[in-house]
């Protein structure tokens, strides 16, 4: 049976298939990222976009596989994948990069989606973009003189939410079909370096933005009015994802740590590399995280330029179910979208667990 699906922003999507989590909100069950792959090896994906700007990735001193890593490499899981270091995005299924998308030098990628249509949205520190399978650009944003670009969602298929690092920041929706700012946020508390400010803002399933302050070494939750509802101190708050159970999940990239907090503040789980890695696995510090349907999470790493593993997915109880170290077919992760995992990814909340 089809539901109705509504946002305090006014998104409304038709959702089949649905389930409920904990909290009674209808969650998508079907996989649309991973029914859309199909595009991304037709006959008519050109080589080289025309916009693409093909790279030479950096040489890195890269090791040997590593069979005795667990979790069966690339194979394991079917996604999108970027990074800080090389920017060229991949897209993996089947155990191989079905395809890649290349943006010339200088600036980074940080932050990645695909879509339901098929189409990818991501962000590249001087604009933000989207492009097709074909590899054709269907929007584009550059980010103002002295301002960047280091994250994007999705807000249904026609508006993305971004924030531009700036003195001050500024957190935005923009309708992509009109060209209309409809949300302009001032963040002045932000810091006065540009660069480091924030790498991640997100809207929740409830309407309300979740923006981890990296250099103001705090989580903020701001209502549609940008009243401030729920804060969390942390150091170096690289990424933060609202969980269907109502946690939070965070990165805390100074201190080389995910951890899991509910609405109290309270730690409910937590993974320090410190600690808590097994000494046989390298993986030097983690950006971004997310949760999977099955419990487990997913680290990312820059990867100590070729020498550690990219990818850490971690159990419940802290064991290691897959180390990826494959630096021959990828490069640096900062971000990765699992894309069998059940979810819409342009329907805000949906894809975290």
């Amino acid at each position: 049976m089809a539901q109705v699906v509504a946002v305090a922003s006014g998104l409304v999507l038709l959702l089949t298939g649905c389930v409920s989590d904990s909290s009674g909100t209808a969650r998508s069950a079907a996989t649309p990222a991973l029914d859309v792959l199909s595009r991304f090896t037709a006959t008519a994906v050109p080589a080289l976009g025309p916009k693409e700007i093909a790279i030479n990735p950096p040489g890195w001193k890269v090791s040997p596989l590593d069979p005795s890593l667990p979790g069966g490499g690339l194979a394991r899981h079917a996604m999108l994948f970027i990074g800080e270091g090389c920017n060229k995005m991949f897209l993996v299924n089947g155990g191989k990069v079905i395809w890649t998308y290349s943006t010339g030098k200088g600036g980074e990628f940080d932050d990645a989606w695909l879509l339901s249509n098929g189409n990818i949205l991501f962000s590249r520190m001087a604009y933000a973009e989207e492009v097709t399978p074909q590899k054709q650009v269907v929007w584009h944003l550059d980010a103002p003189k002295g301002m960047e670009i280091h994250t994007v969602q999705p807000i249904g298929l026609e508006k993305v939410l971004l924030i531009e690092n700036g003195t001050p920041a500024h957190l935005l929706v923009i309708n992509q079909k009109t060209g209309a700012t409809e949300v302009d946020h001032a963040l002045p508390d932000a810091g006065t370096s540009v660069h480091p400010q924030f790498r991640r803002v997100r809207m929740t399933a409830s309407g309300t933005y979740l923006v981890p302050y990296l250099e103001a070494n705090k989580v903020v939750e701001y209502d549609q009015a940008f009243n401030v509802i729920w804060t969390y101190p942390v150091t170096s708050p690289w990424a933060a994802v609202r969980l269907h159970n109502g946690n939070t999940l965070i990165t805390d990239e100074k201190d080389k740590l995910t951890r899991e907090v509910n609405p109290k503040g309270e730690t409910v789980w937590e993974f320090k590399l410190a600690t808590d890695l097994p000494p046989e696995i390298k993986f030097p510090g983690s950006q971004t995280c997310l949760r999977l349907a099955n419990g487990n999470t997913i680290l990312c790493s820059q990867g100590a330029n070729g020498q550690a593993c990219q990818l850490l997915e971690v159990t419940p109880d802290k064991k290691i179910a897959w180390a990826l170290k494959d630096w021959t077919d990828l490069g640096p992760a900062t971000a990765l979208q699992v894309l069998e995992e059940p979810g819409v990814p342009e329907i805000p909340g949906d894809l975290q667990r």
